[in-house]
């Protein structure tokens, strides 16, 4: 009797209950009737929005400049006329007060530097200084309330993280071409240790030099410098860009605003490879009359701390370094044929 009881009062209620959704649906109008049956019974999927870095370009490109470089090229030819030879280029504005952060072979030898902005303003620009080891230069245009790059003190590019290339190429105006952070740490590709590169594969061509590489999020990881190169012109190389890391060039920007140029401290030494196991790096040559030279380190050395700080990295080792003022004392701690060993180096200033 229970087990009939339940079942007849399960039965009312569903009874009860679609009777109640009929009246529901005859009194609401029809429309919202339709609206509701429509979500209800037919709901359809919808189609996603398009991938777009678009928000991105917006945020960035109002700071990322055309530069024009012109060069008077005397004629050796009696009678005849010198030549203006121009030269393309990109720059990005770092600071609202008209600072622009270039590529130092962009304006190279150039007469005449000019700036036009995406508003369509030209402005002469003023080379404040320019550091030939990271090939980047400062130009100031007299404005004001410049659009300004996105920028994170802390920012930090891994291999795998989207990047676009903002530039003029080839003076077509202002291009975008995406790609990905290959690799981060590219150093050995200039004539000194203290530039590592971002490398990428976001397209770079003439007149691309020193515009904006941004991530997806528009903010500004790296200065675009170079595309690789190769002696052998058999070799068809495709995918292989660098740009100079965005702390790296701002930091070198800031010195040469405030000084003019990018003093560094210089040890003298050449370094071969770094020991995970004793965490040091081993000291493959010491140039002669170099400080390291003169406090007696020497080739096969073992440095595993300077001053306070222990090493866990060659690009560690070399930026305390080049950060060091020159003629101060830093102490070195190393190792020399299994015996732990101290030498104080006279940092001196490095001399490109």
């Amino acid at each position: 009797m229970k087990l009939k009881s339940a079942l007849k009062y399960i039965l009312n209620a569903i009874s009860y209950g679609i009777l109640f959704a009929v009246a529901f649906l005859l009194l609401v109008p029809s429309s919202n009737t339709n609206s509701l049956l429509q979500q209800l019974f037919n709901q359809k999927q919808q189609t996603p929005a398009p991938l777009s870095y678009a928000k991105a370009v917006s945020l960035a490109s109002p700071a990322v400049v055309n530069i024009y470089s012109d060069e008077i090229q005397s004629n050796p030819g009696y009678g005849k006329k010198a030549r203006k030879s121009i030269r393309l280029g990109s720059g990005v504005v770092m600071d609202s007060n008209g600072y622009i952060l270039t590529n130092l072979h962009v304006i190279q030898n150039a007469d005449l530097i000019r700036v036009l902005l995406q508003s369509g303003q030209i402005f002469p620009a003023q080379l404040i200084g320019f550091d030939q080891v990271t090939d980047l230069a400062v130009l100031k245009v007299n404005a004001s309330n410049l659009p300004v790059i996105p920028q994170k003190a802390e920012q930090q590019s891994l291999a795998g993280d989207i990047v676009l290339a903002i530039g003029n190429p080839l003076n077509l105006g202002q291009t975008v071409t995406q790609g990905i952070i290959s690799a981060t740490g590219r150093n050995g590709l200039s004539n000194t240790s203290y530039l590592d590169f971002l490398q990428m594969d976001a397209a770079i061509n003439e007149g691309n030099s020193g515009g904006a590489l941004v991530n997806s999020n528009g903010v500004l990881v790296g200065i675009n410098s170079r595309k690789f190169t190769q002696s052998n012109p058999q070799l068809n190389i495709q995918g292989i860009f660098f740009a100079i890391p965005y702390q790296l060039a701002d930091k070198v920007m800031r010195e040469i605003i405030a000084n003019g140029q990018v003093v560094r401290g210089w040890l003298g030494i050449s370094a071969d490879r770094y020991l995970s196991d004793v965490k040091g790096f081993i000291v493959q040559a010491v140039n002669p009359n170099s400080p390291a030279f003169t406090a007696n380190i020497q080739a096969g050395d073992v440095i595993y701390q300077i001053g306070d700080v222990p090493i866990e990295s060659i690009t560690q080792a070399l930026d305390i370094v080049a950060e060091t003022k020159p003629n101060t004392a830093l102490l070195f701690k190393l190792y020399r044929q299994g015996k732990s060993l101290e030498t104080t180096v006279v940092i001196k200033e490095f001399k490109n």
